[in-house]
């Protein structure tokens, strides 16, 4: 299980294919999911990426000589994969990154996103979702899901800016 209370980079702790593939036989053994030759390849295709990945861009990797896989497949295959904490959808991209680690329940999710190299890192924030529980209560609001993207420059390319 991973440290959640810090960034972590996608790349280098979700990246790994045969990490989340291994987990995704795992939770389709245990709830008794079929994991399906396509929803496989989704997920081999999103884990091996160190960036997020577009179903039309995962449908043309999969798709090969004399094998055309349609978007809309691909689809939903990916639905079946975030609904089950596999990948994580990144609404401003319309993408998607894997996950190799299982969140607890309701936990908010906050994406940093860079603008300049479009790495992804993930982390939570205790902080943040108390204020944000605080606000949906006070709102009479039951979200979802908890999910915050934060757009802005990671301290890898910060350093290149500081240091040309």
């Amino acid at each position: 299980m991973h440290d959640h209370s810090a960034v972590h980079d996608h790349g280098a702790c979700c990246g790994n294919a045969t990490d989340a593939l291994a987990r995704a036989e795992r939770l389709c053994a245990e709830r008794d999911l079929q994991f399906t030759r396509l929803r496989r390849d989704v997920l081999e295709a999103v884990a091996t990426e160190s960036k997020p990945l577009g179903a039309y861009d995962i449908a043309e990797r999969l798709s090969g000589q004399g094998r055309r896989v349609a978007a809309v497949s691909v689809y939903r295959a990916l639905d079946f994969l975030t609904e089950n904490g596999l990948v994580h959808r990144i609404a401003s991209r319309n993408a998607f990154v894997s996950c190799g680690h299982q969140h607890g329940e309701g936990v908010g999710l906050v994406f940093l996103i860079c603008r300049t190299c479009g790495s992804i890192d993930e982390t939570t924030s205790p902080e943040v979702d108390d204020q944000l529980d605080k606000t949906l209560a006070k709102a009479g609001f039951k979200p979802s899901s908890r999910i915050l993207e934060v757009e802005g420059e990671c301290g890898a390319c910060l350093g290149h800016e500081r240091n040309p």
